[in-house]
């Protein structure tokens, strides 16, 4: 969600395997790299390391051997700017982070992350690369969550009426509790709404696509994709079209843009490089440039949620605070992942191919048909495929790409080669792509595996899915920082491959870069035959 980038390739980590999964039936490879860059090599194995015989910190002392942390931050002002134009424009995302792996033969080191000075106090960061090491990062036991939704900066709270909003807020502060248990009552109180509103908006811009086909030989999922999406979330949570308000058709486009004053310090749009990098990675562009769209939005969501705002009272949130968050939670966390995450997983699945296409609509048809030709939570449940493919989608790219948590006290963090320890109030930083293509966890690490999460095998390593900060195998609670709408992203998730394949029987596009995400654009479907 923080970058441009549209490869993400895995971390060639030194041989040995855990959680190593059966053989799994073969597809056609799909590389998660789509880059023309020349592959890394091997990482070397770094040299002996010595034994730790105890370590104050911890109850009991690590099998692995003691090493200090490498890398350095370099000259203050001067090596953060550098990085972040490696990072953004002369290395890129991922080699930045691959470049460092090699330099330091380590999946953790010290890095400066961006945007850096005058947006950001701080740009230190260590750095978390592999499967092992990245789940610090969800215990609030040992990180602190206060202010690093969007890293080593904060966006201004003018954007959002003034207010922390949950997602900036640390378990341990008051509200936090309060605010996610009204998220969970939204969820619940729309429950029963979510699959008939999904079918409705998605068959609208199905619809739409088919027609521009015809009428142009391709059409563009990009502008439709986020109609849908916005129209869909407002009628099941809300149960408002907000097409049929004083927002009419804009919501999607006054969204784009104060998402886009939130996150601008983390983009690549594209600019000429000494514009771009001045205009929107060295200062923050003002909150009143969306203050009157911020405002549209405001006005629509406090009219439409009233059951929910009456709930926020109850539970002792003024209903001011509760519609910043509902904004948020629908807007920011729920729309703009599915902005990203429909695209690239529609992406994957056309790589793929004919053949996955012919399976699935195999396998969702015939499940549609044994619940009396709707589709429902069981049916669902019957088709191990589709539900493996939605999982796989959100291995090899997940959505929220970037996690941060600032170390509550000293620690001991162990990657699989090595322990190194962190002092209190160090910021920990984990790239989410290299954690979940780490070879050492995943076989074919690097290829989208349709079928990687079928079977006993498949499901023991949904632990290692960690798009929802956190592990695919727990649950959201009051006490942890895992998205509220776990379980919403991933039925949405099946409910696009579902409503796809009994739609078609294939499709296929052409993919592009796009400062968030990708841009999707079909070339051709084929409507169902069986």
């Amino acid at each position: 969600m923080a970058s441009s980038s549209l490869s993400f390739p895995s971390l060639h980590l030194p041989s040995s395997r855990t959680g190593r999964a059966k053989p799994l039936r073969r597809r056609p490879m799909v590389l998660a790299s789509v880059s023309e860059r020349p592959s890394v090599p091997a990482v070397p194995t770094p040299p002996p390391l010595t034994p730790v015989s105890s370590l104050p910190q911890e109850p009991a002392a690590p099998k692995l051997p003691l090493r200090k942390i490498p890398g350095n931050y370099g000259l203050p002002l001067i090596s953060p700017i550098k990085d972040r134009h490696d990072y953004f424009y002369n290395l890129g995302r991922d080699e930045y982070f691959k470049s460092r792996v090699l330099k330091y033969r380590s999946t953790v080191f010290r890095a400066n992350m961006p945007p850096g000075n005058f947006i950001a106090s701080d740009p230190r960061v260590i750095v978390l690369l592999d499967g092992k090491s990245f789940p610090v990062l969800f215990d609030v036991s040992k990180v602190e969550k206060k202010d690093v939704f969007t890293g080593t900066f904060m966006p201004s709270i003018d954007l959002t009426g003034g207010y922390r909003i949950l997602s900036y807020l640390d378990p341990s502060e008051p509200n936090h509790a309060k605010l996610k248990q009204l998220m969970f009552f939204l969820l619940k109180s729309s429950r029963h709404r979510v699959i008939p509103e999904f079918h409705s908006s998605y068959s609208e811009l199905f619809d739409s696509l088919e027609a521009n086909i015809a009428a142009k030989g391709k059409a563009t999922l990009g502008e439709g994709n986020d109609r849908a999406a916005f129209k869909f979330l407002c009628r099941s949570f809300y149960d408002v079209d907000p097409t049929e308000t004083k927002l009419g058709m804009d919501g999607p486009k006054l969204v784009g843009k104060w998402v886009l004053i939130q996150l601008s310090p983390l983009l690549v749009l594209g600019l000429p490089q000494a514009l771009e990098d001045l205009l929107i990675h060295t200062f923050r562009l003002p909150p009143f440039l969306v203050k009157k769209d911020y405002q549209r939005l405001y006005d629509f969501f406090y009219a439409a949620s009233g059951p929910v705002l009456d709930e926020a009272e109850r539970l002792g949130v003024s209903r001011e605070e509760a519609c910043h968050n509902l904004i948020f939670a629908t807007c920011f966390n729920s729309f703009g992942g599915m902005k990203i995450f429909f695209p690239n997983s529609m992406k994957w699945l056309g790589h793929a191919g004919i053949g996955l296409h012919t399976d699935l609509a195999r396998e969702i048809r015939s499940a549609v048909r044994s619940h009396g030709g709707k589709v429902t939570m069981d049916a669902m449940e019957q088709m191990p495929l589709m539900k493996s493919v939605v999982y796989e989608c959100l291995r090899i790219e997940p959505p929220v790409p970037l996690q941060y948590g600032k170390a509550k006290r000293d620690l001991v963090i162990e990657s699989h080669d090595a322990a190194f320890e962190v002092k209190e109030g160090e910021m920990l930083f984990g790239f989410q792509p290299f954690a979940t293509k780490d070879p050492k966890i995943f076989d074919r690490a690097e290829e989208f595996v349709p079928d990687r999460f079928m079977g006993e095998e498949g499901e023991k390593l949904l632990k290692h899915v960690l798009w929802s900060n956190g592990p695919e195998s727990e649950n959201p609670t009051l006490a942890n920082k895992q998205c509220a709408g776990k379980d919403f992203v991933v039925l949405v998730g099946r409910l696009l491959v579902v409503e796809l394949f009994l739609r078609y029987d294939t499709f296929e596009i052409e993919v592009a870069r796009s400062p968030i995400g990708v841009s999707v654009t079909f070339t051709s479907v084929k409507k169902a035959s069986f």
